[in-house]
This record gives structure tokens, C-alpha cells and sequence, in this order.
């Protein structure tokens, strides 16, 4: 009898045990499913009001609810495919319409095309060897400029590669922030370019350099309301006289010669720039 009730116990212990593992779902072949970093951060930054225990604790010693950031959120909102952001990364890209960067695409496309002498910032077209018709004028490998930096020249403007990145270097660094709260500055007027004569067209004088290209005049500036700033006019009248000043002060350098009002009676109203270079230095008047 013993034995039999023996044997009856083990029984009801294997129908109990395999009833408990029935009723509870098999996991032993099931991975533990992880959550993501992305999910961890928000977890960890976030403590919901529901999560409070039982346990009373003193005010001081609570942790503080931080809020949770958008960039947080941003990095739990991404792609699947996409590697977790770090400091360093920005989240603009991601965030940025397609249709807009395919308008940005096709601009920066368009200007490296019209680009000459190496710089996107320099709009126009190579024109080639430019002959002169007299001895020691032409120039040999010549572009024609539209724009420079963003402005516009008043009319296209024949020249060399030194002097259009003389010019692009002078309206970036001088002229747009000279004019940047008048402004902003949209258009240069140019009173000459490239021509085949001598200085100040004077008989037997020597070839000026407007005649090998290196040289242009510029008359005024134009703003983006229509108002235009001359050399004529502007020179002796505040405020325009202050920004005229620095425009003229900011040409020497990038240019080798720097000719205003100051100079004589030939300059009265504009700045011939052009890229001569001397021994003593930059000739500015």
C-alpha cells in the first residue's frame, strides 16, 4: 500500500508540473527582446507620474523629471537603417525636404557651369584670345564677367583671370559688408572695361591698362531697394562719403592701382582698379 501510494503522489506532481508549463507561454527558444539605444535614452529620460512606489520619500531626495529633448526624440524617431546621431552630427540633413535640396543641387550645377578662372563666385564665360589694335594691347586669355560674389555687373566686362579674382576678392571682403545694412549692395555699375587705348586716352601716352585687360571703373553701387550710391555725387556727401572712403581704402591690395576723386581730374566720378603691380607697393589715391 505504500509503495502504491508512493507511485500515486509522484503522479499528481507530474500532472501539476506539466499543467504549470502549459499554462505559462514557452520563452526558452524566444530572444529577450532589447530595446534600442535611441529607446533607452528617452526611458531614461523620461519618469512617467504613474511610476510612483509606495514608499514615501523625502522631497530632497526625489530626482528631478527632466524633460525630454527634441533631439532625443529625434534620434528614437529615426530610420531603422540610419546609425544613432552623436554630437558631432547634425540633424538639418534629416530634417531637410528633398524638394529643397534638389534646388540647391541645381544651383550650385548651374553656377559651376557659368564659372570661370576656378571660382564658383565668378560668374561668366571664357571669350579667349582678345587682339589689340595697337602694339602692346589684348589680352591672351580673356573672360568675360557678369557677377561677382552674388553682384551683378552693370554690363558684361572683358578682363583677365588676375583681375576678375582681384575684383571678386575686393566686393566680398569690402563691398557687401561696407553696404551690408544700406544694402545689401546688388549691382556695380561699370563705366569701363577692356579697351585698346593710353592713359586717359591722352596722345602718346602709354598704354593704359584697360588695354591688356587688367583694369575696370566702377562709376556706383546699386541696392537691392533701387537706390544707387555714385562716386560722383556720394564722395563728398555723409553718410555715403564714410562707405565710399573704406570701398576705396578696401581696393588697395587686392589691386595694384587704386585711382578716386582724390587722384585728378580724370577720376571724379569713379574707381579705376586695375592689377599693375610695383616694386614700392600698391599706388592708391
Amino acid at each position: 500500500m505504500k509503495l502504491i501510494k508512493g507511485k500515486a503522489l509522484s503522479m499528481i506532481a507530474v500532472v501539476w508540473a506539466g499543467a504549470a508549463t502549459a499554462s505559462a507561454p514557452d520563452t526558452s527558444l524566444v530572444p529577450v527582446a532589447r530595446p534600442s539605444p535611441a529607446a533607452e535614452l528617452v526611458q531614461a529620460a523620461y519618469v512617467p507620474p504613474s511610476s510612483a512606489t509606495s514608499i514615501a520619500v523625502p522631497e530632497k531626495m526625489r530626482p528631478a523629471v527632466r524633460p525630454v529633448s527634441p533631439q532625443v526624440l529625434a534620434v528614437a524617431a529615426r530610420p531603422a537603417d540610419l546609425p544613432l546621431l552623436g554630437p558631432d552630427t547634425s540633424l538639418k540633413p534629416y530634417l531637410r525636404p528633398e524638394a529643397l535640396e534638389q534646388q540647391v543641387l541645381f544651383k550650385k550645377r548651374k553656377l559651376r557651369k557659368g564659372s570661370v578662372c576656378g571660382d564658383i563666385a565668378i560668374q561668366g564665360k571664357a571669350v579667349g584670345s582678345v587682339p589689340g589694335k595697337i602694339k602692346a594691347c589684348g589680352i591672351k586669355d580673356a573672360v568675360q564677367i557678369t557677377s561677382v560674389s552674388g553682384v551683378v555687373l552693370s554690363r558684361p566686362s572683358t578682363m583677365d583671370c588676375g583681375t576678375a579674382i582681384a575684383l571678386n576678392k575686393w566686393v566680398d571682403k569690402t563691398v557687401k559688408p561696407t553696404f551690408k545694412r544700406r544694402g545689401p549692395v546688388v549691382e556695380l555699375q561699370v563705366a569701363a572695361h577692356y579697351a585698346c587705348r593710353t592713359r586717359n586716352n591722352r596722345k602718346g601716352a602709354r598704354i593704359s591698362e584697360h588695354g591688356k585687360g587688367r583694369a575696370i571703373d566702377i562709376s556706383g553701387f546699386k541696392m537691392a531697394d533701387g537706390e544707387v550710391v555714385t562716386v560722383l555725387d556720394g564722395w563728398r556727401k555723409n553718410p555715403s562719403k564714410k562707405q565710399l572712403t573704406k570701398i576705396w581704402r578696401g581696393a588697395c591690395g587686392p589691386f595694384g592701382t587704386v585711382l578716386g576723386p582724390n587722384s585728378d581730374r580724370y577720376h571724379q566720378n569713379h574707381f579705376h582698379l586695375d592689377t599693375a603691380r610695383y616694386r614700392s607697393g600698391p599706388y592708391c589715391r
